[in-house]
């Protein structure tokens, strides 16, 4: 418990210079609360060499959040105590055998009431997994869904953004209130070429010169 509590208290005070020297700083900065819980536990598996292995758990957990309404219940849960919850989360840990790492967060989020960012934590951990393997996280939003050579020579143009010792990421999603054209994230760069947008832009220029 004495680690969970390290853990949460490194999470809660990141932002002060003292505390940010001690850390292994990962390859991209998250901002807001699961940015500081994301970056605690970066660091924490960086030096037992156990970032693949967090990842690893953290992905296992994440689905197991999504797909079981019963778990998802008892950690979103507001009305069981968090110590309750940071018990039953450090016997889950321990049963399924988590890495140390893994277990720690979930104890500390379960005792510093935020359980609710978990899937934001996860999501940030994974970010910085993406980034210290070297790959450009791409996320690219349709009216219709990309056939294979649509999005093979998307991927293909993407590419020439990135450095070349860096691979692209692609995660493609379906909005059809875009009406056409794209919407692209890579990296922290995001440009709006949807046909809704442009819309938009055209209505409010027209109703400025009325």
């Amino acid at each position: 418990m004495a680690c969970a509590n390290k853990l949460g208290l490194l999470a809660r005070n990141i932002s002060s210079s003292s505390v940010a020297q001690q850390l292994v700083k990962p390859p991209i900065q998250v901002f807001g609360i699961e940015g500081r819980y994301a970056t605690a536990l970066f660091s924490a598996a960086s030096k037992t060499k156990a970032l693949d292995a967090v990842e690893k758990d953290l992905t296992s957990f994440q689905t197991s959040f999504k797909s079981d309404p019963k778990l998802r219940d008892f950690i979103l849960n507001p009305t069981i105590k968090r110590n309750a919850k940071a018990a039953a989360l450090k016997d889950v840990a321990s049963k399924v055998k988590f890495n140390p790492a893994t277990g720690f967060l979930l104890e500390a989020l379960a005792e510093n009431g935020r359980l609710n960012k978990l899937d934001n934590v996860i999501n940030a951990f994974k970010l910085m997994m993406s980034a210290n393997r070297g790959e450009v996280v791409c996320e690219v939003i349709t009216a219709k869904p990309l056939d294979n050579s649509q999005r093979k020579d998307l991927e293909a143009q993407l590419k020439k953004f990135v450095k070349s010792n860096e691979s692209i990421q692609l995660t493609a999603k379906v909005d059809p209130s875009i009406i056409g054209g794209m919407i692209v994230s890579i990296g922290d760069k995001y440009v709006d070429m949807s046909v809704a947008s442009k819309i938009k832009k055209y209505s409010d220029l027209i109703s400025a010169a009325v």
